[in-house]
């Protein structure tokens, strides 16, 4: 759907340029944005690298395990109907553990296997189970202690201090994480009748 959206913005605009005569501005415009993508890109390329290879390091240093060590009462509250030795519960701490540490790319396996895992409880095939709809909420609105990608795009663009939305990144994605799991907790109680979670 995203896809036809923006199919309709791109023909919308070129039709519109065209009855204005200023198609020549388009394709400037194009040849532009071309060139600044690609500007930005290598830029953020050493940039993503240094912060991916310092968060590889936690990671292969065991900050990831001792983190979810801490989130496991969490998430047990979390997810009562997941029983605590299944693989989901590991699969769902080690998600969670480098969504807080900005590991976005280790973090989307484990969301994905922690799915899978998720879909093998599932009575309702067809359906999602509240388990899978509070692990969805909890992984796109994550907390975040390091916003590593958002310090790339800053340092790129020439920011004189990129690491200094550290400390309203986390209250704002403390504030989206508390408003997901409340809502889900709210929707599940209305949408989720006792046994289907």
């Amino acid at each position: 759907m995203v896809n036809w959206i923006w199919l309709f913005f791109l023909v919308a605009g070129f039709i519109v340029a065209a009855i204005q005569g200023n198609i020549d501005s388009v394709t400037q415009a194009v040849f532009d944005g071309a060139k600044t993508g690609v500007t930005v890109s290598f830029g953020l390329i050493s940039i993503m690298v240094f912060w991916l290879g310092i968060m590889r390091i936690a990671e292969d240093a065991g900050l990831v395990k001792k983190l979810a060590r801490l989130l496991r009462p969490i998430v047990r509250l979390l997810f009562p109907s997941v029983p605590p030795d299944h693989p989901a519960m590991g699969y769902i701490m080690s998600n969670m553990s480098a969504n807080i540490l900005g590991l976005g790319n280790a973090a989307t396996p484990m969301g994905i296997k922690a799915m899978q895992e998720l879909q093998k409880l599932n009575p309702h095939k067809e359906e999602a189970t509240a388990a899978m709809c509070t692990l969805l909420a909890i992984n796109t609105a994550s907390i975040t202690l390091i916003p590593t990608t958002i310090i790339a795009y800053r340092l790129s663009m020439g920011s004189v201090n990129a690491a200094e939305i550290v400390g309203t990144t986390l209250i704002a994605t403390a504030i989206a994480t508390a408003a997901a799991i409340v809502l889900d907790k709210w929707f599940q109680r209305n949408n989720f009748p006792a046994g289907k979670g």
